[in-house]
């Protein structure tokens, strides 16, 4: 007996929100905060507001980036920490800077295929709970000592410690194969691409004030929740000015032909943030609200240690995107393009405009052209709001659905550069 089996219809994915905590500066006033208690304060607010108390919830996926080796379960210690039912399951997820989209594409892939109802996805990060560790010359020797049958293998080994292997292992936040820092890597792409140190402090400018009339329009009040005494995000200066941005001095090429400064690169960020998505009918059903549908996302990498730029992937994930949907990059009412440095956007912007790189590196005719600047980051960025790594895609696409939600329709395109040379892109639309 032969069974066909009909090809099961992917269903639309409904955004129904997001929150999130305020973004503040790395070791203050979230200082000895773990990341469970930051993701769970969201979890727990995500949880109220949308009336999900003794629910199960069909899957829950979080990351971080800066982890303690006790995280290990973090997502499902967080789902437990919370009022959902005990019996939601939960798993981590880990894609550097992309953490936040990655497992929200993730959840939304399962209730696309109809594997889930409903599903939370987001992220997490803080540099104020580092993961430091002992040294692998300690930690080897420990393993010895433990492993040891007598006393005297004991103190043999004892005595073959120095005080080097007793020296703390601090998390360093470069490239494993290159030894250099985004940053430093970021330097170098905005040499190669001529970006200037002028367009690069314009638009950190204009990055810092979208961000401070969104906050005077009311767009963060149902978006972040209050947590440890802090209201809204550290980082927003409305008073800053291109002059002002000027006077800072190169953070990483210090030889004198540096741009990237404190000023137009994000700071060192501790925050989470969560977001709720379910199927139409299950949105249907328990009264929740649609802010916009996730419609499909791709991930990309490029050879960084060869040449390519640390923080060009997204190029080629956007141009990967396009191409599957029909759609050319003008197609879009919004463009959420994460600032990890304001060199960064630029150098992604002008390779898009570059007949020779769409060309060459992507694969097209010719190049995918420029975007209306007026439609990108309209609700500040990166560089103004703050960056804990796992987080910021979380924040996006909240921010995002909102946004199209306002508007009563249109369509936004998310590109997050990440370390390791990759990227990932997104299109929201309603």
């Amino acid at each position: 007996m032969n069974l066909t089996l009909e090809p099961r219809k992917m269903r639309k994915v409904a955004i129904v929100g997001g929150l999130r905590i305020p973004f503040v500066r790395s070791f203050t006033s979230y200082i000895r905060t773990t990341n469970q208690e930051m993701l769970t304060a969201v979890l727990d607010a995500l949880v109220k507001k949308y009336q999900l108390e003794n629910k199960v919830i069909g899957d829950v996926a979080f990351g971080g980036v800066m982890n303690v080796s006790s995280d290990w379960n973090l997502s499902r210690e967080v789902v437990l920490g919370t009022k959902l039912d005990p019996r939601t399951p939960a798993y981590n997820v880990q894609r550097a800077c992309g953490t936040g989209l990655e497992t929200t594409w993730q959840i939304a892939l399962k209730i696309a295929a109809g594997q889930l109802e409903v599903g939370i996805s987001g992220g997490t990060d803080t540099n104020s709970d580092l993961p430091v560790g002992l040294r692998r010359s300690a930690v080897w020797k420990l393993l010895d000592l433990r492993a040891a049958k007598s006393w005297g293998q004991r103190l043999a080994l004892i005595f073959k410690f120095r005080f080097s292997d007793l020296k703390p292992a601090f998390p360093a936040v470069v490239e494993a194969r290159t030894g250099l820092s985004m940053g430093e890597h970021c330097e170098q792409m905005v040499k190669q691409w001529k970006i200037t140190r002028q367009a690069q402090d314009e638009l950190a400018y204009e990055s810092h004030q979208t961000a401070a009339k969104a906050y005077e329009e009311g767009f963060y009040s149902d978006l972040i929740v209050p947590f440890k005494g802090v209201e809204k995000d550290a980082f927003v200066r409305k008073d800053t000015t291109v002059e002002k941005l000027a006077k800072l001095k190169p953070a990483f090429d210090k030889s004198g032909q540096g741009s990237l400064t404190a000023g137009n690169s994000t700071p060192f960020t501790d925050g989470a943030g969560a977001v709720l998505l379910a199927s139409e009918d299950y949105a249907r059903k328990n009264n929740l609200p649609v802010l916009a549908y996730f419609v499909d996302a791709e991930a990309a990498a490029v050879d960084y240690v060869h040449g390519e730029g640390l923080l060009m992937a997204p190029t080629k994930a956007v141009a990967e995107l396009l191409k599957r949907n029909n759609l050319k990059l003008q197609d879009f009412d919004f463009y959420e393009i994460h600032e990890a440095f304001s060199g960064q956007v630029l150098c992604t912007l002008k390779a898009w405009e570059s007949n020779d790189y769409c060309q060459n590196k992507l694969g097209l005719s010719g190049a995918l052209g420029s975007i209306d600047r007026s439609k990108m980051n309209i609700k500040g960025g990166s560089v103004a709001l703050g960056h804990p790594f796992g987080a910021t895609g979380a924040r996006i696409v909240a921010s995002l659905s909102k946004m199209i939600s306002q508007k009563g329709h249109g369509r936004g395109l998310i590109s997050i550069c990440t370390a390791g040379g990759m990227g990932v892109a997104a299109i929201i639309e309603k």
